[in-house]
């Protein structure tokens, strides 16, 4: 038992797995009885609690106030601060309550903040069994030490990171660390130093779960500096990326912005000196051209767009933790995807069985018994095949775990490899319960991995004795003499044999041997001589981790929709390889693993990752190293996982996309979706709806643009005509501010167009607004300032007073854009249809909302008082549709000519 002070004040890291068990326990100061009470509370002080440490987080203040960092909101608090100088108090309180509803909006949003290190702190296990002071004692993970001694056994998850000390035949499932879908085998044996985490069998580490067997471990990292820690410490150190649509609204404002001060410069100098407006006049005349230009609707548009997407993909199974992913998705060029689990069903299933004499195909998915046998594509009976039927029963009988079915779905208790061999019986018809009734088992040899065999004794009611062997196939050739053909034991022929396990291999199976050996006298314990030679061979079983069926038509999808599809995984080359054939990703010849990464610069990593599509024995670090080597190929990465192993590249992906079932909550904290269905087509539903809603925010802005432009059109016509300005500052902000939140979020509302996933994906580098769409806004913009020019100063002329010019002024572009709100939902496509006017419930809904606002925005006593406005009568009214409708078929006059242009290109 190890005493205080007997170990140096700190173990240095190393490379535990590389070292004998006897160093490692030197190296920490500890021997196989553990710590002693006062060593292990010293060491609790030196090295901490086994936990990761809480990351430092922003407050609410600090979000709140970062939330006014934008380019557009300066302006319009500059705007704010000099009518408040002139002392226009009601202009002062709009604008700054228009700012304050974006920054309530923003704040909310950014209110699901990220969780993703904690969620890998709740993956360390609550309890621990050690010896402490030579006795077994039971106490909370957070309480172990290096150089404490822990007792694992089935079904526990490793507390902290170990090396094995004692095994007792031990498989430690690490899918969730390594992506191997497979319990590993564990031994005490150390390997090379450059040994990757799925290949270090001498390692136990924290977070992975015990399955099968018993074994003693030293501690030999806790919390941060653990597999799991250094993971959470990567994932701390990603720096997360801006969405495209992100970056082309900074590009954007920026360029508004110059814009808008440039025409308020050179505008408030015109004034000044060509028309003699005093500086007061001229200061509110700006203000009133910034408040008009400014698009102060569009980020809160923006955002109500991405959640209404964000609720329709919920709807088809696919959840966002973070609304600019909507949009990304419409632009994902490359989706990197972990094979267990995501691809596949992280469910071992027999495919194919050799015997002598056949080879059968299996069909079926996963554990439930549903699916049958054939050969060469025909469908066989298994009770008119003896030879078949006896393997099938040496697998179940040669077998520890049990499947059960509760609520419809199959469960199993187990290994994964057993479990397989239960369902192909059942498929065959056998009943597991009465096979074991009638050759009950009466001794066991388990597996071990130093004879890699596992063998079982049987009796039956007639008085024959007999056991059946399982395991790697080289070792269990070893042991035959014979093989069974046509019900006989006949001499084997080892050449073909092997043949078939390379057959079986290429093709990225699992394959094991299964075997029988009579005997005479019935014995009544196993004994290792007894079986190591003269067995019967009954033949092989291939065995994988099936595709899922939805994934194959998903990765069909996304190859129509442009985008590559690449698997990265943990599993070896061949079975990655294979399962990439059966998926269609890749040439089904090319797979590149984790060593060869390893010897890659980042210049070759590149061009790796730009051909191949399967990359095997991936390590954390190379799946981050391959989504970064993508990334600077110009693509935009989404990358799937469920696995602890894969939260750093969700990560740094522009879309980070976890499965929601069988997913760790680091990889759902991680992405920015969680699948709620871990089904992989759920991804394609994702970029449909990515794709229409970045559609829908190209509309909205189509839409809100114009009228901006409008409104600032209509007070620089004035200044260069030297006339009064037909709308007012605070009367712009009432038009801004009503038809954003009505007309322009029911564009939001709109369908996808039927070609939406037969277009290749967006170019991130393409500008938010088009030649096109620039051209678009021009017009329209022009068509509502000539219209609420001239109604204006027809309303003079008339002799109406200012108050009622300017409300005519203000109606007209309310109702301009009602009617343009129609063109608007198609950008090509025509509106003269019954869809296309009556298509979107959102649109009516909103029109008759905005009508009703009006109404009272012209006739309502105090909306006169804070507006400025005043009554205006029928004909006033029939005015305003007429120059409306004539909007209307003038940009419906553009499209047809645009459209007929398209169609001779």
């Amino acid at each position: 038992m190890q005493q205080a002070g007997d170990m140096p004040n700190k173990v240095a890291p190393r490379l535990w797995h590389a070292l004998p068990a006897e160093e490692t326990l030197t190296a920490v100061g500890a021997d196989l009885h553990g710590l002693s009470e006062a060593e292990a509370r010293e060491r609790l002080a030196s090295y901490g609690p086994n936990r990761l440490p809480p990351p430092q987080r922003r407050g609410p203040l600090a979000r709140f106030v970062l939330q006014f960092h934008n380019v557009l909101i300066y302006v319009l608090l500059a705007a704010a601060a000099v009518t408040a100088a002139l002392g226009h108090w009601i202009d002062t309180g709009v604008i700054v309550a228009v700012v304050l509803i974006n920054a309530v909006i923003g704040f909310v949003q950014e209110g699901k903040a990220e969780r993703a290190i904690e969620a890998i702190r709740s993956m360390l296990s609550l309890h621990a069994l050690v010896l402490r002071d030579g006795r077994r004692r039971e106490i909370p993970a957070d309480e172990l030490v290096p150089g404490d001694v822990v007792l694992l056994a089935s079904g526990d998850k490793v507390p902290a990171d170990l090396r094995l000390i004692e095994v007792r035949t031990l498989r430690v499932e690490e899918a969730a660390l390594t992506g191997e879908s497979v319990p590993v085998e564990k031994s005490l044996r150390p390997v090379a130093e450059a040994a990757t985490i799925g290949d270090r069998a001498c390692m136990a580490y924290s977070g992975t779960l015990i399955t099968y067997g018993q074994a003693k471990g030293v501690v030999v990292a806790t919390g941060a500096r653990t597999e799991i820690g250094r993971i959470s410490g990567m994932l701390h150190e990603v720096v997360e990326l801006a969405t495209p649509l992100t970056r082309r609204m900074e590009e954007f404002a920026r360029w508004l912005t110059a814009a808008i001060l440039g025409s308020a410069a050179v505008t408030f100098a015109f004034g000044l000196l060509a028309r003699d407006y005093t500086a007061a006049d001229m200061f509110l005349a700006v203000v009133g051209l910034a408040v008009a230009a400014i698009p102060e609707g569009l980020p809160a548009i923006m955002t109500i767009t991405l959640a209404i997407g964000v609720q329709r993909m919920a709807r088809r199974n696919a959840i966002i933790r973070r609304l600019p992913a909507v949009e990304t998705l419409g632009s994902v060029t490359v989706i990197c995807s972990d094979k267990t689990g995501t691809l596949t069903r992280n469910e071992m299933m027999v495919s194919r069985v050799v015997t002598a004499d056949a080879s059968y195909s299996v069909s079926g998915a996963g554990y439930a018994p549903e699916g049958g046998f054939s050969i060469a594509g025909d469908s066989v009976l298994v009770a008119e095949h003896a030879d078949l039927v006896e393997l099938v029963r040496a697998g179940l009988l040669c077998n520890d775990a049990v499947l059960t079915e509760r609520k419809g779905a199959w469960h199993l208790e187990g290994d994964p490899t057993e479990g397989a061999l239960v369902t192909l019986a059942l498929k065959a018809g056998l009943d597991p319960a009465f096979e074991q009734r009638s050759s009950p088992r009466t001794d066991v040899i388990p597996f071990e991995s130093e004879h890699r065999f596992m063998a079982t004794l049987h009796h039956d009611h007639a008085g024959h004795a007999y056991s059946y062997v399982k395991g790697a196939p080289e070792r269990v050739l070893e042991m035959c003499s014979f093989e069974r053909r046509g019900g006989e034991a006949r001499p084997i022929d080892p050449h073909s044999w092997r043949a078939a396990v390379d057959r079986l291999a290429a093709e990225g199976q699992r394959v094991l041997a299964l075997a029988l050996r009579p005997f005479e006298a019935p014995p009544l314990e196993l004994r290792f001589g007894e079986i190591e030679q003269g067995l019967v061979l009954l033949g092989m079983v291939g065995m994988i981790d099936p595709p899922r069926v939805e994934a194959i038509a998903a990765v069909a999808d996304c190859r129509q929709a442009g985008i590559r599809v690449k698997m990265i995984t943990g599993d070896h080359v061949v079975t990655g390889r294979a399962v990439g054939r059966m998926l269609g990703i890749g040439d089904g010849t090319r797979a590149l693993g984790g060593a060869e990464i390893e010897q890659l610069d980042s210049a070759a990593l590149r061009r790796a990752a730009r051909d191949i599509d399967v990359f095997a024995r991936a390590s954390p670090e190379h799946k981050l190293r391959l989504v970064e080597a993508l990334q600077a190929e110009g693509a935009i990465v989404a990358m799937t996982g469920d696995g602890v192993n894969d939260a750093p590249a969700l990560k740094r992906a522009e879309v980070g996309v976890a499965m929601g079932v069988k997913g760790t909550e680091a990889a759902k904290e991680a992405a920015e979706m969680v699948l709620a269905d871990d089904n992989f087509a759920s991804i394609a539903h994702a970029v449909e709806e990515g794709r229409t809603v970045y559609d829908n925010l190209k509309k909205a802005i189509l839409f809100i643009l114009p009228t901006n432009g409008g409104e600032a059109g209509v007070i620089i016509t004035a200044i260069l005509l030297g006339m009064a300005l037909p709308i007012t500052a605070v009367q712009i902000l009432w038009v801004n501010m009503i038809t954003a939140v009505t007309l322009a979020l029911a564009i939001a509302f709109e369908p996808a167009e039927s070609n939406v996933m037969r277009r290749p994906p967006r170019d991130p580098r393409e500008p938010l607004l088009s030649g096109f769409l620039v051209w678009r806004i021009v017009l329209v913009s022009l068509l509502l300032v000539a219209a609420s020019f001239g109604l204006f100063i027809w309303e003079l002329e008339r002799g109406a007073s200012i108050e009622s010019a300017r409300t005519v002024a203000v109606n007209m572009l309310v109702a301009g854009e009602i009617f343009y709100l129609f063109n608007s939902r198609h950008i090509y496509e025509s509106a003269l249809s019954a869809e296309g006017l009556l298509g979107n419930r959102m649109v009516l809904s909103a029109v008759g909302i905005l009508v009703v606002f009006q109404a009272m925005f012209t006739y309502v006593p105090i909306a006169h008082r804070l507006f400025g406005t005043d009554a205006i009568d029928a004909a006033a009214w029939l005015r305003i549709i007429l120059c409306a409708t004539a909007i209307f078929f003038v940009v419906e006059g553009e499209k047809w000519l645009l459209r007929r242009r398209l169609a001779h290109v």
